[in-house]
């Protein structure tokens, strides 16, 4: 797709962003980013009250290090377990998420997507559903529903590279890349915890709506501002699909 159609749909469509646990509480809390980010998002809320935004947020640290913790104490770890506990650092994030924003978020916190949804304020947080997926799947799940063509993929790296450049020092970042392509980057197994741009249950999904999605470094406020108003020829990251 080219840049000006996807600026295009991308500005008159619901957005969905999948904010990754992983700039909300890194190690704790991020509680710098996260006033910059509240700033931002009320300013272009306030801009145009016709304006929706929908929040997929991630675990972050709580669920690393309760799934870690789980990890060590039994002896065959089970992988639904697992997924329970990140599940449930998603949903404590999302109860902090919805928080921020009095008055802009009316809904409770949506831990199932494909449930009943009032959407009646400006901001919708959504968190994590069930096992088998990251929250990254609920975004897809939610932009189909909501009829966004584009999801933000907004996490600790800045674009896609070809390889886990901590493995391969070689990796290099990609700008663009195609569906098929990007899945023999993040596989087809679902495994809780697992580090890729986008999880490989909701890429198989992704792919199959013909969505796109974007992504980018979610500390990068700058950016995130470019993207929210659609100035994509100022977009710093992969565009996928």
């Amino acid at each position: 797709m080219q840049i000006s159609l996807l600026k295009y749909i991308f500005l008159i469509m619901v957005k969905v962003i999948s904010l990754g646990g992983s700039i909300v509480a890194p190690d704790s809390v991020d509680t710098d980013f996260l006033k910059k980010f509240c700033a931002l998002i009320k300013e272009y809320l306030d801009e145009d009250k016709s304006r929706k935004l929908i929040f997929v947020v991630g675990g972050g640290a709580p669920a690393r290090l309760y799934q870690k913790s789980y990890r060590e104490i039994v002896t065959a770890p089970d992988t639904n377990a697992q997924d329970w506990i990140g599940i449930a650092a998603t949903r404590l994030n999302g109860e902090l998420l919805k928080a921020l924003f009095p008055g802009y978020c009316r809904e409770n916190v949506v831990t199932d997507p494909t449930a009943e949804i009032n959407f009646s304020g400006q901001i919708l947080v959504a968190a994590g559903w069930k096992p088998g997926f990251s929250t990254d799947f609920d975004s897809v799940v939610l932009a189909e529903r909501f009829d966004a063509k584009t999801v933000v993929n907004l996490s600790n790296i800045s674009k896609v590279f070809s390889e886990d450049p901590k493995i391969n020092p070689s990796a290099y970042p990609i700008d663009t890349i195609s569906w098929s392509d990007f899945k023999k980057i993040v596989g087809s197994e679902w495994v809780p915890g697992k580090n890729v741009p986008f999880d490989p249950v909701a890429t198989a999904k992704a792919a199959e709506l013909g969505m796109q999605v974007l992504v980018a470094g979610g500390k990068d406020i700058e950016n995130l501002n470019h993207i929210l108003y659609g100035r994509m020829e100022q977009f710093k990251g992969t565009i996928i699909g």
